[in-house]
Order: structure tokens, then sequence, then C-alpha cells
């Protein structure tokens, strides 16, 4: 895992141009890298506001970009700003952990390092895989929303005192 760069920008795209990668995610995949960019620098920004964000995920083998993960701080998916922990992979990283492995190293660095006293996490309803992790990971169901016009569920994990 490592800070994003604007560089990454074309593998960022490839992901996100993807259809299934943006099924559970209002199916709406970038359709220009300026998209990409645009995604790249509000990461940017919340590295500079909250000393955290989304990072590249790299396979150390053949440094292939296969996705994100970490924390962010969210203002706008609920009523309430939260720290929210995502990941995000190709298609071809699907199922081999990362998305679990890296969530995790994420969320103890938020709390370890970073002093973050509660994380949360959202999955469409129908998102088996990411409802496995946000439960794998620690976080527990608490409800469920309404966003974009779709169920999902809500986890909620609390450090422990």
């Amino acid at each position: 895992m490592r800070p994003f760069t604007i560089e990454d920008a074309p593998d960022l795209f490839e992901m996100n141009s993807d259809p299934e990668v943006h099924k559970y995610l209002g199916n709406n995949p970038l359709k220009k890298m300026e998209q990409a960019e645009e995604v790249i620098k509000s990461i940017l920004d919340q590295y500079g506001k909250f000393k955290l964000g989304r990072l590249a995920v790299i396979r150390k083998s053949d440094n292939a970009f296969l996705g994100w993960s970490g924390m962010k701080y969210e203002e706008h998916v609920r009523d309430y700003p939260y720290y929210d922990i995502g990941y995000r992979f190709n298609q071809s990283a699907w199922g081999q952990g990362y998305a679990s492995e890296t969530a995790q190293a994420a969320i103890d660095h938020a709390i370890n390092y970073l002093g973050i006293t509660k994380i949360c996490g959202g999955a469409h309803v129908d998102n088996i895989g990411s409802n496995r992790i946000l439960s794998k990971i620690g976080l527990s169901l608490t409800e469920q929303f309404m966003f974009d016009g779709e169920m999902h569920n809500w986890y909620e994990k609390a450090a422990k005192s």
C-alpha cells in the first residue's frame, strides 16, 4: 500500500471504467481519464486535510496496480461525517484476500496511530463479497439505509479503549 500519485490515473481509470467493478456503486463507471485525475486529486486532498486517505495497492512481485484500500473522512453519504473504510480492486484481484488484508491494516493504522475511535463502512445489500469483508475485518452490521435509491448495509466498529 502506498500513497496515490497523479501518475496512477491510467491504472485507476482502467479499473473504474470496468462496469463490473461499478456494479454495486451506482453503475456509473468512469468514461474519461480526467475523472480518474479528479478522484486522485480528491484523495490527495484527504491526505493533506486528514492525514489519511485511500491508498494504491501494488503487488510487490511485479509492481502491478491492483486497486485501492484505506480510510476516508466522509461527509456526504450519511447525515453526519464519519471515517469510512473502503476498498476497490481490479477483477483480476478479486477473491485473493487483498481487500480484507489491506482494509485491516488501514483500520489498525487509523486506530493505533491516528487515534480514530470509530470506523464505519457501507456496502450494497447485494454485494455479498464486500459485506463479508466488512464483517471479517471486525465491523458489525448495525442498520440498512438508502443511498442513491438503493439499499445498503451499514457497519461500525468502535476502537477498544
